[in-house]
């Protein structure tokens, strides 16, 4: 079997994430800031160290100001409830996923209102647009770095510049991004840094996070509300960080799999990772391009792009051919509408969608090869 569909979820892991999870498993087990014996100290430790792992990673300076949540998704829910209120706007992008469009939907009986700035056929931000979207009471922009349909990875940097020249709150979206692409959170003047753990950043599902400055942090209302292990005996949440948005229980086999994927993608560097990527996305787009009725949705080229590429194929039912790729050839890829139907309305792929082809660090020129192979023969 083939795997292509690295831009649901990463895999194959790492070694060392696998050992990491069994570790904590069999040897490890407990909660943390519950208990004063030795192993809840050892994995307090690792938890404080995955957050300077990661504040690393993206260059923030305070690891307490990394917070972690179950997924992406939770994390852009708790910044944008936590932060919106009756009269607020909200600019975003064209290609956002549901993880965005869906609370904001939500958001609107509460008198949130929000605007798209465009995106062209190719997936590239149209900065004008952006800035006629800004109103008078627009209190942030949130925007993906990637889109998880063609790849396209929008220029942040100028949009960062821009909220800060507008005193207006930034929040970045980097499911698509991180563990992929070099990030830096200060050049891209981002006040809210969301982030998923099983995608590029090679660790295990139910895991993900976001890192706040204290500006918008500030402004900032928990999602969710209960027990963290601190000033048990006061009713109500503390106010300190990282215990201000970590009620519960941590999902600590996974913190132990981030831990461990972190240190992989440093040690394997980053920009490796993104070379041999890019290598075999360049391999995929040329050879996709050579093949009469296979259209490629988004910018053809390797510049500003992920390792995610979307196709379609004239004549063809878009399920069927995801269907029979992985029944006959046993290469897996997803087809559809991928949770982002503003994506697919700004490339002009819905409501048919795409088939997408999402590469990961561990695909190879062979899987390239099988997976052109297949098309080629398809449409002979």
């Amino acid at each position: 079997m083939i795997y292509l569909d690295n831009s649901a979820t990463s895999f194959p892991k790492p070694p060392q994430v696998i050992a990491a999870v069994n570790e904590y498993m069999t040897k490890v087990g407990i909660n943390i800031n519950r208990g004063t014996y030795s192993l809840s100290y050892l994995a307090e430790d690792l938890v404080y160290e995955t957050r300077e792992l990661l504040a690393d990673f993206f260059n923030y300076e305070n690891p307490d100001n990394v917070i972690f949540t179950r997924s992406v998704t939770e994390s852009l829910n708790t910044l944008l409830f936590g932060l919106l209120k009756d009269g607020d706007h909200v600019v975003v992008s064209s290609l956002e996923h549901n993880a965005v469009m869906r609370p904001l939907n939500a958001l609107k009986s509460r008198g949130i209102s929000f605007d798209r700035a465009a995106c062209d056929n190719d997936g590239n931000l149209d900065l004008a647009d952006f800035i006629i979207k800004i109103q008078k009471n627009t209190r942030a922009v949130v925007m993906t770095h990637a889109s998880n349909v063609c790849g396209t990875v929008l220029d942040l940097a100028a949009v960062g510049a821009i909220c800060r020249a507008n005193n207006i709150f930034f929040i970045v979206d980097t499911a698509q991004s991180a563990g992929s692409i070099p990030i830096d959170m200060k050049s891209l003047q981002a006040d809210a840094l969301a982030f998923t753990a099983h995608k590029g950043l090679l660790a295990p599902q139910g895991l993900g996070g976001f890192i706040v400055n204290d500006r918008l942090n500030a402004e900032l209302k928990p999602f969710i509300y209960g027990g963290t292990g601190s000033i048990s005996h006061l009713e109500e949440q503390p106010e300190f960080m990282p215990d201000k948005f970590e009620s519960g229980t941590m999902n600590l086999p996974a913190i132990y799999g981030l831990n461990a994927a972190l240190k992989y993608i440093k040690t394997t560097s980053l920009q490796q990772i993104y070379a041999h990527e890019n290598k075999l996305t360049g391999l995929l787009l040329d050879g996709l391009q050579e093949i009469n009725g296979i259209s490629v949705i988004g910018r053809h080229d390797l510049l500003w792009r992920t390792a995610c590429v979307s196709l379609t194929v004239s004549g063809k039912d878009m399920g069927e051919v995801a269907h029979d790729i992985g029944n006959s050839a046993g290469i897996m890829v997803r087809c559809g509408i991928h949770c982002s139907p503003s994506a697919h309305k700004a490339l002009g792929t819905y409501p048919d969608g795409t088939i997408r082809i999402s590469i990961g660090s561990f695909n190879n020129k062979q899987d390239i090869k099988a997976c052109l192979d297949y098309f080629n023969a398809l449409m002979k």
